[in-house]
């Protein structure tokens, strides 16, 4: 209504499951929801390798295999990039708003054997020693407070050096994998920002880059996962099962999820992980804002307290568009 082209690419979980279908309704799909082009799935997560994917409303298949180098984050960033350069070529007087949001980092955590390998050994010291050295980095950054403290870690999750040798290992591999998933949405990430460069159009938008929809999960287990919707089905993977399929993981064949101890361990220095709401490790995330033109400020941290609901006033502060008091009645 304020004469944007807008579009959505990716992971979009607010239609009611009961209306995902070819007989919809579709009002409360993204193209009923304010988007004139939708790319993505519609749910909580999807498989990275082998995706359900949506054109609009249609199902559609991914445009290759896994076996033919098919990754859905590549896939996303693809199709946001036609969509922008197509965008500025037919109207490029016109602004555009895209919302991007990725399957990862959420699991399964999926990604190419060469990215996991980069992170081998990397988490053999164990959680407990992975939330000092987060804290101690997050210090030097200045994006905590320098008298900050770990919570502590509650019994229900082992201390690391109280594991057996093999589950040390099942836990290290399942999380280099988590590792090597996020440095290569980074990529994707970073493929976006180069062609805005290369499109001349960077000093005139407004980046928001939101890390995450929750803190890190803690769905994997004591043991972690090597088959999420098992242990969803109440079947939980452990240790000595999953110790086979090392080399599966991250792959085609797996559906894997680290440990809960992980998971606290990268939501340090807070508590607990998602879906325990009453602790900021569940629910707090970090968040980028970059817009050249408009704000001059580079690399600085602010340390009031930010809500998901500023983001909009901000959004429509900075395009200088007013707030709606209606829409569609």
């Amino acid at each position: 209504m304020n004469g944007y082209n807008t579009a959505a690419f990716g992971k979009m979980h607010q239609t009611p499951t009961w209306e995902v279908s070819t007989s919809g309704p579709f009002d409360r799909w993204p193209t009923g929801d304010g988007f004139e082009r939708f790319y993505g799935f519609v749910g909580g997560e999807n498989n990275q390798w082998s995706p359900s994917l949506f054109e609009g409303t249609s199902a559609v298949s991914p445009p290759k295999t896994a076996e033919e180098g098919y990754h859905l984050s590549e896939d996303l960033v693809d199709q946001t990039l036609a969509y922008i350069r197509r965008q500025k070529v037919m109207t490029p007087d016109k602004p555009f708003f895209v919302y991007l949001s990725f399957g990862a980092l959420h699991a399964p955590h999926h990604v190419p054997k060469e990215w996991i390998d980069k992170y081998r050994g990397k988490f053999d010291h164990g959680w407990d020693a992975l939330r000092e050295e987060t804290l101690a980095r997050q210090k030097a950054l200045g994006v905590v407070p320098p008298d900050a403290v770990l919570t502590r870690r509650h019994e229900e999750i082992p201390a690391w050096d109280s594991l057996p040798p093999d589950n040390k290992k099942v836990a290290a591999r399942l999380m280099e994998a988590y590792a090597g998933f996020a440095e290569h949405t980074d990529d994707q990430i970073g493929r976006v920002l180069a062609t805005l460069d290369e499109m001349g159009v960077t000093d005139d938008t407004l980046v928001i880059l939101i890390l995450g929809d929750n803190g890190a999960s803690g769905e994997g287990g004591l043991d972690g996962a090597f088959n999420e919707m098992a242990a969803l089905n109440g079947i939980p993977d452990d240790a000595a099962s999953i110790l086979p399929h090392l080399d599966e993981i991250g792959g085609p064949m797996a559906y894997n999820h680290y440990p809960v101890g992980f998971a606290h361990a990268t939501n340090a220095p807070y508590q607990w992980t998602k879906q325990v709401a009453s602790h900021w490790g569940g629910t707090r995330n970090g968040m980028i804002v970059r817009y050249p033109s408009r704000i001059r400020a580079k690399g600085e941290i602010r340390t009031q307290l930010c809500h998901v609901i500023d983001i909009v006033p901000t959004i429509l502060e900075l395009a200088t568009l007013p707030e709606p008091s209606e829409v569609n009645g």
